[in-house]
């Protein structure tokens, strides 16, 4: 058994645009990685994608808007999950007066050298 204890000090300001805490991104769990994301109240995170990973978005707190490829902009909320397919561009945006705070699921695992900035092609 491995248990992965969340630890808020560890929270860091990702330039994506959000603040982030690992809380469980482990070599030897090459299958799934866990992120808590913190976005603040009327900013948006940057243009990006994943590649070879799809990311799911568990939204536990607050609201936002949603832009993932093509598709409109898409309001969310808690409980809500969105399903971000590998390769395809995205953003959120917290509308709320609080705090934005998700779930960022990956699988496989998130490793840094599959995240691509987009912002330089896609500016806000």
């Amino acid at each position: 058994m491995t248990i992965s204890t969340f630890k808020l000090e560890a929270e860091y300001f990702f330039a994506e645009g959000c603040y982030i805490v690992e809380t469980h991104n482990r070599a030897d769990d090459e299958q799934c990685s866990i992120v808590r994301a913190r976005v603040l109240p009327g900013k948006t995170t940057k243009w990006h994608h994943v590649k070879n990973t799809i990311e799911r978005y568990v939204i536990l707190e607050g609201t936002g808007v949603v832009e993932v490829g093509q598709d409109p902009p898409t309001a969310v909320y808690p409980l809500d999950v969105v399903m971000i397919p590998p390769g395809v561009r995205q953003r959120i945006t917290n509308n709320g007066q609080k705090d934005l705070i998700f779930l960022a699921i990956c699988t496989p695992r998130f490793k840094q050298n599959a995240y691509v900035d987009l912002s330089h092609e896609f500016p806000t």
